[in-house]
């Protein structure tokens, strides 16, 4: 573009000025009026340009002034070409400005004028008034016009495909800004989620909690109350108040290991001292040795730090998973594997126990893990046979809770399970850095 305007703001007054001296130079002998007639013809040429073309750039836009301009020049180019044959050296200038302000289709048209008087320069020395001489001055002519009007229809084609080029270069520049700015909104949507995911984990552990402490605790001290009132009236029967009193020590004894785990359950101890590997290979050995099953623990990926919340979760599934294989499994190897995916952290907990029909969940009949029912206990079955409900509702906060726990942080959990072929648990969350919460 710059080039294009160089050309046409210097080259037209350089040819007219070499022009000039040479008509002055050519015609130092002849007659005055002559020269004067064709050094005003040149200065009207220059004032023309310098004041339309060179001093309003903004009239270049305007297509009417810019017709007007190049039309003037051209007849001010041909009656120049008439007198002396040598303007026909202006005639760059005419295509310059031919092709830099008359628009298509009328860009073609300002070429052919051009070429026709560069043509008739080209052809002074013809004799006009034979039939042949008019073939040749024809031949010259169409020598001067197809010529450059071609060059016009392939630089308007060349033009257009920079146009649809630079058109859809533009596009994909939009297309891909839109796209950041969705992208940024989804990832700004993300975040909103996940806050309220985590708030929504929190006050859902909040009502487990409360339903917990109101199921275990109150109705224990209940209990001890009522047993103690019930010890008080019978001071005329040792026998019945010993009774009493025992059942409401083993009401407190109940009651302290619930408070216990609740405890536990809000402030593991394993995370405090250590990364969440560590943790769950710590819970395994103890498990281990308590129940006397084998458990390999296997770490993959590499280990980062997590989210608090998150390696709870974890953890406490990992917990719940190992208790229901020491109550209902009965398995003689288990294995438990943290993997460090891309974009979550998974765990896995597998047993080659007694399994269950996982499309028995919903009634609530199910051995291997069968502590996972909604109601929160150890499952409808402590046994695997449907016999023992009482003692099932002692066994743990069960699959719904498990799943609470986890969909709460935006994750998945899933088990698999057949007759026979043992129970595997997965939880996956998304790894998310500690410093999210920052």
């Amino acid at each position: 573009m710059r080039h294009r305007l160089v050309s046409a703001t210097v080259v037209p007054y350089a040819l007219l000025a070499v022009l000039t001296v040479v008509t002055v130079v050519a015609e130092r002998r002849s007659s005055g009026g002559s020269l004067f007639i064709d050094l005003a013809l040149c200065a009207l040429a220059a004032v023309w340009m310098l004041w339309v073309f060179t001093l309003h750039p903004a009239w270049r836009e305007r297509v009417p002034v810019m017709a007007v301009f190049f039309t003037v020049l051209i007849v001010i180019t041909a009656v120049l070409v008439v007198r002396e044959p040598w303007f026909g050296l202006f005639t760059p200038a005419g295509y310059i400005y031919a092709f830099r302000v008359l628009r298509w289709p009328w860009q073609p048209v300002g070429v052919a004028a051009v070429a026709v008087v560069a043509g008739t320069a080209q052809a002074y020395g013809v004799d006009k008034t034979t039939l042949s001489g008019q073939a040749v001055y024809v031949a010259i002519l169409a020598a001067n016009v197809i010529p450059m009007c071609g060059f016009a229809w392939f630089s308007r084609r060349g033009t257009r495909q920079n146009d649809e080029r630079d058109q859809a270069l533009r596009k994909a520049h939009e297309a891909n800004r839109r796209l950041a700015a969705t992208l940024a909104e989804n990832a700004a949507l993300h975040e909103r989620l996940l806050a309220q995911a985590r708030e929504a984990g929190v006050h859902d552990e909040r009502q487990r909690m409360a339903r917990e402490i109101h199921d275990t605790l109150a109705q224990g001290l209940t209990g001890i109350i009522t047993q103690l009132q019930a010890a008080e009236h019978a001071e005329a029967d040792p026998a019945g108040r010993r009774r009493h009193v025992r059942a409401a020590t083993r009401l407190a004894r109940e009651s302290l290991s619930e408070a216990r785990r609740s405890v536990h359950a809000l402030r593991p101890e394993p995370l405090r001292t250590a990364r969440l590997s560590e943790a769950l290979a710590g819970v395994a050995g103890r498990w281990s040795a308590l129940h006397g099953i084998p458990v390999q623990v296997t770490t993959t990926g590499t280990a980062r730090p997590m989210r608090p919340e998150a390696e709870v979760a974890l953890l406490r599934c990992a917990q719940e998973a190992l208790a229901n294989v020491a109550k209902h499994a009965e398995a003689t190897r288990v294995g438990v594997t943290l993997s460090y995916l891309e974009h979550e952290v998974a765990l896995d907990v597998r047993d080659d126990g007694d399994g269950f029909d996982p499309a028995r969940l919903t009634t609530g009949v199910f051995g291997g893990f069968g502590g996972f029912v909604a109601n929160g206990g150890g499952g409808a079955s402590g046994d695997g046979n449907g016999t023992d409900a009482p003692r099932a509702d002692r066994g743990g906060f069960g699959l719904v809770a498990m799943r609470q726990r986890i969909e709460g942080l935006s994750g998945t959990l899933q088990v698999e399970s057949e007759p026979g072929g043992g129970t595997g648990i997965s939880a996956r969350v998304p790894a998310e850095s500690a410093e999210v919460d920052a």
